[in-house]
Formats: C-alpha cells, structure tokens, sequence
C-alpha cells in the first residue's frame, strides 16, 4: 500500500483550512485517512506558530515506514526540521518565451535604425551649411 503525507482540505467557502494527514494514495483528497498529525491554516499571519501545528514525532515515524509526503507538506516537515527537503531549480524558468525574444529583437533593430538616421542627416546638415556660407 503507497502511504502519503498530504492535506486534507476543510473549512467553508474561501475560508481553507486543512488538516495534515497520512492516508492510502489512492484515497480521495478529502476521503478516509489513516491518522491526522497536524494541521496548516493559511488565513493566519506566517510568523504565526498556530499557522503550521504539526506532530513532528508522528511525522518521523510514518516516514521511516515510507510514507511520501507532498511537495506541500515537505516545506513544513523541513520548516519543522524533521525532513530535508531538496530544493528545486529550473533556469529556464526566468528566460523570455520565443515570441518576447523575437519582439526584443525587432526592437533592437528598430532603435538601431533610428540612432543611424538620426545620426546620418547630421553631418550632411553641417556640409550644406558650410556650402551656405
């Protein structure tokens, strides 16, 4: 049986609240579950220390069992110093889509353009002046 470490969902309608439980995977979100060790209630301040109360010593246990918990539930077992938790990186997360780099581009070579005729009239301007005199 795949156990997993993941919230439950509770509370009224935009009022969240969600419970921390272990339950089978194949269980429905708000379904059966095996054992509540904690709670996250995300309408409290985040320096608040009600926002994430959870039972670090029932969380160690289910994870040497193998439990696997969700992305969610990491950042609190390793707010919580019970699990590290790896972290994440996708550079090419920052990085423009193709349609912005092509605009980008357009861009350039129109500002290019405009410096060049903007500086090419000038000295022609200075030579018929010369001429005027």
């Amino acid at each position: 049986m795949a156990v997993s470490i993941r919230l439950a969902r509770g509370g009224a309608k935009k009022r969240p609240y969600y419970r921390i439980v272990v339950t089978d995977a194949r269980n429905t979100r708000d379904g059966r579950f095996i054992e509540k060790i904690g709670t996250y209630n995300p309408l409290l301040a985040k320096d608040d220390e009600k926002r994430v109360v959870l039972d670090a010593e029932r969380a160690k246990h289910w994870l040497s069992v193998g439990a696997q918990p969700s992305d969610r539930v990491a950042r609190f077992l390793d707010a919580a110093g019970v699990k590290e938790r790896a972290t994440r990186a996708n550079p090419n997360k920052g990085k423009p889509g193709e349609k912005a780099v092509e605009r980008a581009e357009e861009r350039e070579k129109k500002a290019a353009a405009a410096a060049e005729a903007a500086a090419a009239p000038a000295p022609a301007a200075e030579a018929e002046a010369s001429t005027e005199a």
